[in-house]
């Protein structure tokens, strides 16, 4: 790599790595890591997860950004195994019931383990704590990801029961699309929005206030809506994932005195990989790394703020090959599907060291719920 910090994510990467060999005795009696409960904690937690975002789709962002990544930012590296209870390969319903609830899962769960029981997840933990707490994507905010942080259905596909399980935790904030999930519904006449509003939200939407315009000065929760469905990809327009995640941050710091716990998804990074489009991944990759800038900024700023970025998979196969050169990179896939190849884990702030080795995507949670000692 070209520039000094280049080289020291290579080292540090390479060191999880090194010191990783050998028998699975030898891992965890040689481990470095110092324990949860002798770490400084912080009074808040962002999460940021990439959909379909591993070492390869970071790879080629950053040599499509002239050698520069964010990620270079971090002092703690980490890798996390990112298989389901079914399978090797696992899908971002089972992938963020891992991480927000800490049970591996089916194919498909959402906040339920592979019994089809409920578990509690990080944000209605932090909820029951009086932490304010927020979800922000670039998806429906039913999506998988977002989804499994606050919902427990059967099926990701049941987009309308996740949309019902809103009304059930007093989340703080939340941004991303799906409005047609809680106003012109299918399943039902229900209105969720007028529900939510009677609960005390502000709810507003993409058509009615730009986001560069939403008031976070109320005392009341927010919701609000990006896009009827899906938002469009970044290269076609959709330019509201950097403004939202300051703005959610920024309202979520003044809401309580306990904290908040936050995940942010950019969530298209996996589309871009599904549909085989290195364009498409790249576009998403650039605007994810802006966001996790903005929460290492922030956290900078703060001082007690723990951030910590990873994928919940790869998706794609996605190779850089040779006869790249630099900002001008040739990339191959070796699948429209997601693989199963381990996700880097990368963590800065009070409490960041817990997050370097090797371990099960289930741990994210153990560690994110102990440094905010949730029950």
């Amino acid at each position: 790599m070209g520039s000094r910090a280049s080289w020291m994510l290579l080292v540090a990467v390479m060191f999880v790595l090194g010191s990783c060999t050998g028998s699975r005795t030898a891992v965890s009696n040689t481990a470095v890591v110092p324990p949860v409960s002798d770490l400084v904690k912080p009074k808040n937690v962002i999460l940021l997860i990439g959909d379909g975002m591993g070492l390869p789709q970071i790879t080629g962002s950053m040599y499509m950004e002239d050698n520069k990544s964010v990620f270079e930012r971090f002092n703690n590296i980490g890798f996390h195994k990112s298989n389901s209870s079914d399978n090797l390969v696992t899908d971002s319903a089972a992938g963020a019931t891992a991480i927000a609830s800490g049970v591996k899962t089916y194919n498909g769960a959402i906040g339920v383990n592979a019994r089809k029981e409920s578990v509690p997840t990080l944000l209605e933990m932090a909820e029951k704590k009086n932490m304010a707490t927020g979800l922000v994507a670039s998806s429906s905010i039913t999506h998988a990801t977002p989804g499994a942080f606050i919902a427990h259905v059967q099926s990701r596909d049941d987009v309308e029961s996740i949309a019902l399980d809103f009304l059930k935790t007093p989340i703080d904030i939340f941004i991303g699309g799906g409005m047609d999930f809680f106003a012109r519904r299918k399943s039902d006449d229900r209105d969720l929005i007028a529900e939510l509003t009677t609960k005390g939200y502000r709810i507003t939407d993409f058509v009615n206030q730009d986001i560069s315009n939403l008031d976070i000065t109320t005392t009341k929760n927010i919701g609000y809506f990006t896009a009827n469905g899906e938002p469009l990809p970044v290269s076609a327009g959709r330019d509201y994932l950097i403004p939202a995640t300051n703005k959610a941050i920024d309202f979520l710091n003044e809401r309580s005195p306990n904290g908040f716990f936050i995940m942010i998804e950019g969530s298209q990074i996996d589309w871009g990989g599904h549909a085989n489009d290195a364009n498409y991944v790249i576009s998403e990759m650039h605007e994810f790394e802006k966001v996790i800038a903005a929460a290492l900024d922030f956290a900078a700023r703060d001082k007690n703020t723990l951030v910590i970025v990873t994928g919940d998979h790869e998706t794609g196969g996605f190779a850089v090959q040779p006869g790249s050169k630099l900002n001008d990179i040739k990339v191959a896939f070796t699948t429209k599907s997601h693989t199963a190849i381990m996700i880097p884990v990368f963590a800065q702030g009070p409490g960041a060291e817990a997050f370097r080795g090797i371990y099960e995507n289930t741990a994210i949670f153990d560690k994110i719920k102990a440094a905010l000692e949730l029950n």
